[in-house]
């Protein structure tokens, strides 16, 4: 009896390995285009985008992003750590965040709306971000960013380990 026990956790131990985790459970496996901003969300990027005379691509997310320098490193991935300098603004243009040294940080620890640019970009590179709210912290905010804001950053990858 003690060996079909034994047998039968160590068939479980070993077929266990082969069952795919959750994203919840690994935040390597991650899928930028899982989820979607809403059509409005997108449509009010659109309509700033389109005001102010910017030429964005849009991603699978509803992300919009302009790469201003392609950069020569490494892309980072959803688990890499990320030395970075960066501002984010408002579409008002009022600056909520800028750094005053380059900070880091792992991909996997920050809004959607990085997880799934800042692939899109190499080392040495800079991009700009364009998040619909729901890629960001939509309708919670957070203590300097009112609820359902569109963001803009200016992302500065300094390095990707």
């Amino acid at each position: 009896m003690f060996k079909k026990f034994l047998f039968g956790l160590s068939a479980m131990a070993i077929f266990s390995g082969c069952l795919k985790s959750s994203p919840m459970e690994d935040p390597c496996d991650y899928d930028p285009c899982e989820f979607k901003a809403p059509q409005s969300e997108i449509q009010a990027v659109q309509d700033y985008l389109t005001s102010n005379g910017i030429n964005a691509t849009q991603d699978c997310s509803g992300l919009f992003y302009y790469v201003d320098g392609q950069g020569t490193g490494a892309n980072p991935g959803t688990c890499s750590i990320v030395t970075v300098q960066y501002e984010g603004r408002f579409t008002n243009g009022s600056v909520f965040e800028a750094t005053t040294s380059p900070v880091s940080f792992g991909v996997n620890q920050v809004i959607r709306g990085w997880r799934n640019g800042l692939p899109k970009v190499k080392a040495g590179g800079s991009i700009y971000l364009y998040i619909p709210p729901s890629l960001a912290y939509g309708s919670s905010g957070n203590s300097s960013i009112p609820p359902n804001s569109i963001l803009i950053f200016k992302v500065d990858l300094i390095a990707v380990q």
